[in-house]
């Protein structure tokens, strides 16, 4: 079984990804990564870091051979290294307005070639828990969004979820925004050999209404993590395939 379809990831489409700390979605990221740059060879990539190297990004394509630092279409922006806050360790001033401005620029010249390009922010809760103001990140977000609809790009957004049984305001306010919510959670049971989690899609409030790539919770995806990606299965059995 596969996931995600390949329709998934469309132009103007907002995916957000939310995850628990035992259940982290990291390999999500990097699925929609090697995916993206194995359908096309020119559509480019741009990766906002926050909490994941370019050595990371690096390993793990390297173990679903791809290799991304001879790859063009990929674009790397560590988000503290191109914009390091003033003063002594003050996060509250990080340009959040700079990076959407390089951003922009990348995302100008990837338009040449007609290809869709893929924006993946990995962790936009870090900013916050480093003391970026829930107004800013709102509004961060928002320009994003509307950059990627306006140069015709899929956003894919991570955020991690601290009080699964209530969302914070900052999950409140991208729920708001996105076209579709991946939700990836752990066994209630909690983690086996067997499975490491489960994923579940909806569908976002501004979209249309629509079933298609909609997964309830009652019928989530299960998956099982491997030392290069991950194994998809439906709920209740215990086999798939890549």
């Amino acid at each position: 079984m596969q996931f995600p379809a390949p329709d998934l990831v469309s132009s103007r489409r907002l995916l957000l990804i939310t995850d628990q700390l035992p259940a982290p979605a990291d390999f999500l990221l990097h699925r929609f990564l090697h995916l993206h740059l194995k359908q096309s060879k020119t559509a480019k990539c741009i990766v906002l870091a926050v909490s994941e190297s370019l050595e990371r990004w690096k390993s793990v394509a390297s173990k679903a051979n791809i290799n991304v630092a001879h790859n063009e279409s990929f674009q790397f922006i560590d988000v503290f290294e191109q914009h390091r806050p003033s003063g002594e360790g003050n996060t509250n001033d990080i340009s959040l307005k700079s990076i959407y401005d390089l951003l922009s620029v990348k995302l100008s010249d990837s338009r040449i070639n007609g290809q869709i390009p893929l924006v993946i922010l990995d962790d936009i809760t870090s900013l916050e828990w480093l003391g970026v103001s829930l107004l800013d990140l709102s509004r961060f977000a928002r320009a994003l969004r509307t950059l990627c609809v306006k140069m015709d790009a899929a956003l894919v957004v991570r955020h991690h979820i601290v009080t699964p049984p209530e969302p914070d305001a900052l999950l409140q306010h991208l729920l708001q925004l996105c076209t579709y919510h991946i939700e990836v959670r752990p066994l209630a049971s909690g983690r086996s050999g067997a499975v490491s989690g489960e994923i579940c899609v909806h569908l976002g409030p501004s979209t249309k209404d629509t079933k298609e790539h909609l997964i309830s919770r009652t019928s989530a995806l299960q998956y099982r993590l491997t030392e290069s990606s991950a194994v998809f299965f439906d709920k209740g059995t215990s086999t798939g395939v890549l």
